[in-house]
């Protein structure tokens, strides 16, 4: 029996960046000897500093986060304090009378005007300005907007009483000509065909074909080799008779 030699090729060792044989004795050397088992306990090593700076950066950004809530909550219980404050007894932080504080927003809202008004600055706000003015400024807006939807609901015109008929458009005439009968004289009307019938005609304005002298030689020189070849197959197709 012929045996034949195989090669194994080389094994890659990723810790000592070297190639070995590819068999059971060459890796088991290679493992057991004091360069490799070095670089498995710096590998080891390394793995474990970076395992501890990991969660040592963790624990101090959990530390930072429980700070922040810490903050917000404690600003948050003072803001309450505030505002309840602000609803039980301190009624003089209104600027007259209409006034409500919002709790949702924590300042003071008149529904007839829609402005808002803030204790601390003394400004205030409305949708239609956008931004925080003063007292003059926000009354002057607000009169400014219901002038304004006064004279747009005065400059709207009147619908007819009385359900009348609306008085239709004058001009001039129809630009075109009126068609009084349907476009399609073909089209069925309730199931039955129509009488009239669209007479078809062809073109008779066709031009000829302009033909080059160049192809006209080429038609005449393929219409005699159909021909040699009909002459030269009519025997072998048995359709005339040889003598």
């Amino acid at each position: 029996m012929t045996e034949y030699w195989v090669s194994q090729g080389n094994k890659w060792c990723d810790l000592c960046k070297i190639f070995i044989s590819n068999n059971p004795f060459s890796i088991r050397t290679h493992e057991l000897g004091k360069r490799h088992k070095d670089n498995v306990t710096q590998r080891l090593s390394t793995m474990q500093k970076d395992g501890a700076a990991k969660e040592k950066e963790q624990q101090q950004a959990a530390r930072a986060l429980q700070l922040i809530e810490a903050k917000a909550k404690k600003s948050y219980q003072k803001d309450l304090e505030n505002n309840q404050r602000n609803t039980d007894g301190d009624t003089s932080a209104a600027p007259g009378e209409g006034w409500v504080l919002d709790s949702a927003s924590g300042y003071h809202y008149d529904k007839s005007t829609g402005l808002y008004y803030d204790s601390n600055s003394g400004f205030y706000y409305s949708d239609g300005l956008g931004k925080w003015v003063t007292q003059e400024e926000a009354y002057k807006s607000v009169e400014t907007s219901k002038t304004d939807v006064g004279q747009s609901s005065t400059s709207q015109p009147k619908a007819p009483v009385g359900g009348g008929a609306v008085p239709s458009i004058k001009g001039g005439p129809a630009p075109g000509v009126v068609v009084t009968k349907p476009l399609n004289p073909m089209r069925p009307i309730k199931g039955a065909t129509s009488s009239i019938a669209a007479n078809k005609r062809k073109r008779e304005d066709k031009k000829p074909k302009v033909v080059s002298k160049e192809e006209e030689a080429a038609l005449r020189a393929r219409e005699a080799a159909r021909k040699r070849v009909e002459d030269r197959e009519k025997p072998l197709m048995g359709l005339y008779k040889t003598y």
